[in-house]
């Protein structure tokens, strides 16, 4: 039988393709790109973004998963090995948090810059040549997909702009593990052409050469005619020491302009982060997220008619305000961090937890729920495990840098903890339940 020739419609199609593929060849000259700076730059990701990926887990547990309390709360397997969260260093939950913002931000000019070396590789033609290359192409989307999504939304929320309208953390949360599962497939692949492109030039030797001794890299063994390799390579307009320079000033730059949010001193620097540069002023003058105006709290709720409720012993135990001063007072310098990634250290003086806890008839409690005056929403109480209401320096605090809270920073009292996220440092508390095992 005749084989059937391709219709007019089919061999239309099949030259629109080609020119396409063709047009996007010609148009990516760059001489820079290659398998060696694509390397340079996948061996600064691989080094940086599982430390991204482990703080982030970290704060997961900090936020105390066995409480119930994490964010988001059902997460089936996926839920990592959780742990009671220490409370020393007092300083742990700082650095997770603040490495986990602070590196984020730092490698986003690396990302970009990485994906700019690749996109030759979005025009290959025919977009799978083989299994294994479609096994290493669909290890793009959650490479690619999840680290853009984590990127955009960690950026948004950090600007306290949420107009992507579903709940950040149980979208983050997942968003990590699609980039995990993407990241680990992707390195598996491509971790031995990686190795070999390293191996190919001399980093040394590169930062050495001018823009007129820039030229082209070889084509490496298998890389074949759609790789990195522009096949029409222009004029270089910049060296690779250039451009390895720019994203590393790019990087710089950006932690820069957010070291000082974790950094006391520097607050003023941190432009590109927002939220939480809302203070008060004197002794009292660090980071406010959520206003008393924002929590419906106003000076007459917390004034004469304001009480501590304990309970957890043989009874109830009530303390108004004088009367709570009135007990052994305890000073700590601790710091405060919040899931934003800025942070702060600050003098707190108030009363040790354990001595409430004693004083409302439970020694070794538990754990503690801790409630606001603040009426429901998710910052209206917290969950304390017994090795956090029982550290020397677990305070509820009274005054801050040697003078009383501001309304804004939790007046009457409020909690701190060593290495406790700062959305746990209940303010405004009106109750304190000290839970012990039946």
């Amino acid at each position: 039988m005749k084989a059937r020739s391709p219709s007019r419609a089919t061999r239309l199609r099949g030259d629109r393709a080609v020119r396409a593929h063709v047009t996007a060849r010609v148009a990516w000259r760059s001489p820079l790109r290659g398998p060696w700076l694509t390397s340079v730059l996948g061996a600064v990701l691989l080094a940086g973004l599982p430390l991204v990926v482990i703080t982030g887990l970290l704060d997961y547990i900090a936020y105390g998963p066995e409480l119930g309390q994490a964010l988001p709360a059902g997460v089936g397997w996926l839920r990592p090995p959780v742990f009671d969260w220490p409370t020393r260093p007092s300083w742990l939950f700082r650095l997770t948090q603040g490495l986990h913002v602070g590196l984020g931000l730092v490698l986003v000019p690396v990302v970009l810059a990485k994906l700019w070396s690749v996109m030759p590789r979005l025009f290959a033609w025919p977009p799978v040549r083989s299994p294994w290359h479609a096994v290493e192409r669909l290890t793009l989307v959650p490479l690619v997909g999840g680290a853009l999504f984590e990127i955009v939304t960690g950026v948004l929320n950090i600007q306290y702009d949420y107009v992507f309208g579903f709940d950040f953390y149980t979208a983050h949360y997942y968003g990590a593990w699609v980039f995990l599962a993407g990241f680990i497939a992707h390195v598996t692949v491509k971790l031995p052409r990686m190795t070999r492109a390293l191996r190919s030039r001399s980093l040394r030797a590169e930062l050495r050469t001018s823009l007129a001794d820039t030229r082209p890299e070889p084509v490496l063994p298998g890389d074949g005619p759609d790789g990195l390799v522009a096949a029409s390579p222009a004029p270089a307009t910049m060296s690779r020491r250039g451009l390895l320079a720019l994203v590393g000033g790019g990087s710089l730059l950006v932690a820069a302009l957010t070291i000082g949010q974790t950094v006391d001193g520097l607050r003023g620097t941190a432009w590109l982060l927002p939220r939480g540069r809302s203070q008060d002023d004197g002794p009292t003058g660090f980071p406010i997220n959520r206003t008393a105006a924002a929590a419906g709290i106003t000076s007459a709720r917390v004034g004469a008619d304001w009480r501590l409720t304990l309970t957890g012993g043989p009874a109830p135990v009530i303390l108004d305000g004088p009367a709570l001063v009135a007990l052994p007072p305890h000073t700590a310098e601790l710091p405060i961090a919040c899931v934003e990634g800025w942070s702060t250290t600050q003098t707190w003086s108030g009363v040790r937890l354990a001595d409430l806890a004693a004083l409302a008839g439970v020694h070794r409690p538990e754990s503690a729920l801790v409630r606001s005056i603040e009426r429901g929403g998710a910052f209206s109480s917290a969950r304390l495990t017994g090795a956090q209401v029982l550290d020397p320096d677990a305070l509820l605090a009274t005054a801050v840098n040697g003078v009383p809270l501001s309304l804004d920073h939790g007046y009457p009292a409020r909690v701190i903890v060593p290495a406790l996220p700062g959305v746990h440092c209940t303010k405004w508390v009106g109750a304190i339940d000290f839970e012990v095992r039946p």
